[in-house]
Parts: structure tokens; C-alpha cells; sequence
């Protein structure tokens, strides 16, 4: 197939790119620099999309940029560099003459409500409630096929937990703090942390993008909306699980924890919710799909990046 990727570069573009090359798949990634094998999101918009089987957005500023402060001017750019870049594309999609039989959005868990007792599944109702939920609604929303092109391109929403892997997302912060031994649970640990490992979040985007084969599983999802899959590891962990099973691979102590105050003041009480607070998220459908994690554990997770 040929796949067309928004945001390409990033983190999860760069382990998504990767893994359809090696199965074969010729992958352009829009991106804001030209170069091979790229094009801009200018000339997307001017000369509209390149001939392809897929189409997938992960552009978006990353919200834990720890260069930047949480304030309006980067409320906005998380704003616009999700709603925008995923305007510009179903605009295309809708505008080509051979759209894609498969159309891809990345969000996020962010929609659901943080809680220490509920279970969220991709059929869980939601309403906005904070800044990231509003954003989430606004972003699937304008993800969005005509219906007109919905009886010929599969709409698919991915959802993913905190991103892991070495080479970026949140490990990339977090290793050296817990190799110098600094490392400690955030707020109260007791916050529930939906994750997926790097490999697998790629994996579930690319087995969206392949063309329903007849034996999909029915849903209760109607034709005309999107296939929601939550992007989370299968099993359910805290965020003191999560420290201290690092901890233990890396051999160090995690005695230095962060009260939850300390994360409002350095990230902003916006931002720091989705590290002090978490929801319990369940790949119900994801599983249903028939999609093979290689890593479902926090265990083997962590031993490959630790390794790596």
C-alpha cells in the first residue's frame, strides 16, 4: 500500500514509518521541512493528496514539552496543530478523486474522565469536561468524513495511553532521573496509568489501515461513524506499579516522590491532570479486533527499553 503520514517525524511516526517499510508499504510523511520521501503541508493543500491506500494524522504539538510553558500562546498551538493538520487532510481525502480506502486518527485517553474506580471501553459515553477532553472532542470531530465517502473509506479513531519507548514520549524524560536514582511515583501513585509500548501503538495503526477483510467482528459502531479503539496495553497498572517495576529493571531506588502541587507549578494544573490523575482504559475492541500485542505487560515493556 501507499500511506500518507501527518506528522511523520515525530516520535510514533518515525516507529510507524518503520514498520511499513519493512512490510513492504511506501510511506510520505507531511511534514513542515521538505525532503525525501516528504511533502509540506503546504503542498498538500495546494496540490492536495498524493495517490495512496491510507491516510493517517499524528501531527500535534507535544503536550509535555518541557521547554515550553503551559500557557495560552501553547494552549493554542495544541489547539490548532491538531485541528488544523486534521482539517487539511480530510479536506484532501474529500477533495481527491481516488480517496483512501482507510483514514486514520490518533487522539488521545484524554476524554475520559480521570477516576480511581471506573472502566472505560471504547462504547463508554463521554462529555468534555477540562481543556484535553475539549480538545479531543474538537479534534475526532473534525476527523470526520463526508458521508458521502464513508461507504468507501474506513474511518478509524485510536486512542493511546502514555506512548513508551526509548527514543522518545514520556521514557525519554523520565530515564535519566531513575538512573541517577531520583526517581519517585507522581502525586499519589495511586492513579491509574493507561500505557502502550511504541511497537504495539504502530502496530494497531497499521492494522487499521489494511482494508476490512469480511470476517471483521460486528460492532455497534454504525457505518457512518469512526471504529474507536482505545491504544492501551491490555493490562491495567498505577502509577506506583509503574515506578517501581522501572525501578527494579533499572536497579534503583525510587524513593523521591513529586507531590501532586509541585507538578501544577512546573506544568500547569491543566497539564500536570494527566500525570497526578489517570482513568483505567480497557482495549475491549482493540482485542476484539484480533490485534496481537508484543508487549502486554509493563514487564516486558520496560525490559525491551531498558535493553534498547
Amino acid at each position: 500500500m501507499r500511506i500518507v503520514i501527518g506528522g511523520g517525524s515525530g516520535f510514533v511516526g518515525r516507529e510507524l514509518t518503520r514498520l511499513l517499510r519493512s512490510n513492504g508499504h511506501e510511506v510520505t510523511v507531511i511534514s513542515r521541512n521538505p525532503g525525501p520521501g516528504r511533502i509540506t503541508w503546504g503542498e498538500l493543500e495546494s496540490s492536495g493528496l498524493p495517490p495512496c491506500e491510507g491516510a493517517v494524522n499524528l501531527a500535534g504539538e507535544n503536550l509535555m514539552n518541557p521547554l515550553r510553558w503551559w500557557n495560552e500562546n501553547y494552549k493554542k498551538d495544541m489547539y490548532t496543530s491538531r485541528i488544523d493538520s486534521t482539517k487539511s487532510l480530510v479536506d484532501a481525502i474529500t477533495a481527491s478523486s481516488s480517496p483512501p480506502h482507510s483514514w486514520v486518527l490518533v487522539s488521545g485517553v484524554a476524554c475520559y474522565k480521570p477516576s480511581l474506580t471506573s472502566e472505560y471501553t471504547e462504547d463508554s459515553e463521554w462529555t468534555p469536561f477540562d481543556f484535553l477532553s475539549r480538545l479531543v472532542k474538537e479534534w475526532e470531530a473534525a476527523a470526520l468524513l463526508p458521508e458521502s465517502l464513508t461507504k468507501t473509506t474506513k474511518q478509524v479513531v485510536i486512542r493511546p495511553g502514555a506512548v513508551l519507548g526509548r527514543d522518545g514520549g514520556a521514557m525519554k524524560q523520565m530515564l535519566l532521573p531513575f538512573w541517577l536514582g531520583l526517581g519517585g511515583t507522581l502525586g499519589s501513585g495511586r492513579q491509574p496509568f493507561p500505557w502502550i509500548h511504541v511497537s504495539d501503538l504502530a502496530g494497531i495503526i497499521a492494522q487499521s489501515l489494511e482494508p476490512p477483510p469480511s470476517s471483521d467482528p460486528p460492532t455497534s459502531t454504525p457505518p457512518s461513524s469512526p471504529l474507536v479503539l482505545n491504544g492501551v496495553a491490555p493490562t491495567i497498572n498505577t502509577n506506583y506499579e509503574f515506578t517501581k517495576e522501572l525501578g527494579r529493571l533499572l536497579r534503583r531506588p525510587t524513593i523521591f516522590p513529586v507531590p501532586a502541587f509541585m507538578l501544577n507549578t512546573v506544568l500547569g494544573s491543566e497539564r500536570a491532570v494527566v500525570l497526578a490523575q489517570g482513568q483505567k482504559v480497557v482495549p475491549k475492541r482493540t482485542l476484539e479486533t484480533g490485534f496481537q500485542y508484543k508487549y502486554p505487560d509493563l514487564t516486558s515493556a520496560l525490559k525491551e527499553i531498558v535493553a534498547s
